[in-house]
């Protein structure tokens, strides 16, 4: 269930009235309540003598704080993994964009007491004057592109940003397009990362339609498609990943989609408007979300795949049987371990002879990455764009973030790339103290979510390959966690309903201790 995420309040308050006061010794230390001063959720903390008080719901989907975990004076979403200052209220971590107010707290006669809220301006780190660049270039209008530039301006960085987006909308929550704003359950106005507004605001020039077609590392300028060329003094490029086309006849009728943009999706939604049947090439996270989106819409939808179960690569065969099970109970209608040959006449022919109506098809059969403007600049390229811990690629100056980045993850210790929005937002964040010279690294377990009808699936770590899969609960029960082992380390863990069992795996794997 998504909550609007500019809400912080909850219509019927929960937990103890806060203004009213507590005993003291009623919070241990390391604990954490929700309460309510007036109709205002808040968390009440303890460290040591020491209580804070900030709003209690997250700033991202509005998931409940005090559910979440307490590390040290900071808390975390157990949704998304936000994480928040208990000090400031500040948003230390994406998914979160946005702080949470402080509240004030008093101790007095062995209880406490929250009094008035505030708001606490961010902490700002001062960047030498001589590291600090004239200018800014970010390729990229997604996640990544956007989070850097947000942070700079919150490290009160005063020189110019560009930010040059090949979309059409400014940048948007993308993970919405296949769940909610798809299944008709978010309104568009969730959509967009913040409001058009923002960028003039924040002195950001948000050039939309703009293709970048080359990078002149000798001359530190990238040049456009309409002929013109940006001077950078440092670089992001925050290109993301396009869908794979499907190279099949009639892959190219306007009835065949694929999902990446905000148009994309309105398209697809502007089908289910007269549609009854739809068909999905591709049982992956976003195959998949889509598939529920649409059953949410009423629409008949059948998934075609190669492989014998959804998802078994990345979650094993068990977790691929239950969403399998889960989808089938939703009235999908699954043809796996087959594949579209051919489109035609709003029908799809599959290599199995099997010929399915649709009047419409969406194609989510995986994605690349965007390396080919790196590539031409003779940066170094591995399977994506080869960074190091400070997401600073071969090239001084030049950086690289989200679906496009190989770095070297001290998890894994391997260099790894991963497709998570929530790992590019975070990733953008990094890179923008290293555009200023920070020297920040890039330490973040990867994360990323996923939601079928009512069953949220949370997946930490990365594990390409496991050679054990211990499963602590009942999967079709949808109340378990899933550890990913390689020679006895935990490399991730997948959990259904264990927030905060999730969210401890995710401290534990930063730690590198054993889960």
């Amino acid at each position: 269930m998504m909550v609007d995420p500019m809400s912080t309040s909850q219509s019927t308050p929960v937990g103890p009235d806060l203004a009213a006061g507590i005993p003291a010794d009623d919070l241990r230390d390391g604990s954490m309540l929700a309460g309510h001063v007036g109709d205002q959720t808040v968390l009440l903390a303890r460290q040591g003598a020491e209580f804070f008080a900030i709003d209690g719901t997250c700033t991202h989907y509005g998931g409940p704080l005090a559910e979440g975990l307490m590390v040290g004076d900071t808390v975390r979403c157990p949704w998304h993994h936000a994480c928040f200052s208990l000090r400031t209220g500040a948003a230390l971590r994406a998914p979160a964009l946005s702080s949470v107010a402080c509240w004030s707290v008093e101790q007095r006669e062995g209880k406490v007491f929250v009094t008035e809220r505030k708001m606490t301006p961010p902490i700002r780190r001062r960047t030498e004057p001589a590291l600090v660049p004239q200018k800014i270039v970010i390729v990229g209008g997604g996640a990544a592109g956007f989070t850097a530039a947000q942070r700079l301006r919150e490290e009160d960085y005063r020189g110019s940003i560009v930010m040059l987006s090949s979309d059409e909308a400014p940048p948007v929550d993308r993970p919405n397009l296949s769940k909610d704003y798809l299944a008709g359950n978010a309104p568009e106005e969730w959509v967009p990362l913040r409001p058009d507004d923002f960028y003039a605001e924040n002195e950001i020039e948000l050039r939309l339609k703009a293709n970048v077609t080359a990078i002149n590392v000798a001359s530190s300028e990238v040049m456009l498609s309409n002929g013109t060329t940006e001077p950078y003094d440092r670089l992001l490029l925050a290109t993301g990943a396009e869908p794979v086309q499907l190279s099949i006849p009639g892959a190219d009728q306007p009835y065949v989609h694929t999902l990446r943009s905000l148009d994309d999706c309105r398209a697809i939604i502007a089908e289910t408007k007269t549609a009854r049947r739809a068909v999905v090439l591709g049982a992956s996270f976003i195959g998949l979300e889509v598939a529920a989106s649409l059953r949410a819409r009423h629409i008949e939808v059948h998934v075609v795949a190669p492989e014998a179960r959804p998802m078994e690569r990345i979650l094993g065969p068990q977790m691929g049987d239950f969403i399998r099970s889960l989808h089938e109970k939703n009235g999908v209608v699954f043809h796996l371990e087959d594949v579209a040959v051919a489109i035609r006449e709003k029908r799809v022919r599959l290599r199995s002879g099997a010929e399915l109506q649709a009047d419409f098809v969406v194609v989510g059969i995986g994605v690349r990455p965007r390396t080919a403007l790196a590539q031409n600049a003779a940066l170094a390229i591995d399977h994506g764009v080869l960074v190091n811990e400070y997401l600073e690629t071969s090239v001084p100056g030049i950086f690289a973030a989200g679906d496009i980045a190989r770095w070297p993850d001290r998890h894994t210790r391997s260099n790894i790339r991963v497709e998570h929005w929530v790992v590019a937002e975070q990733q953008g964040q990094i890179a923008a103290l290293n555009l200023l010279g920070q020297r920040a690294k890039f330490t973040a377990v990867p994360f990323f979510w996923s939601q079928h009808y009512d069953v949220p699936i949370n997946y930490v770590g990365h594990a390409d390959r496991w050679d054990e899969l211990a499963i602590d609960g009942d999967i079709f029960e949808r109340n378990c966690l899933l550890r990913y082992k390689r020679e006895g380390r935990v490399l991730a863990v997948a959990s259904i309903y264990r927030d905060l069992e999730n969210l401890k795996a995710e401290h534990e794997l930063e730690l590198g201790a054993t889960v």
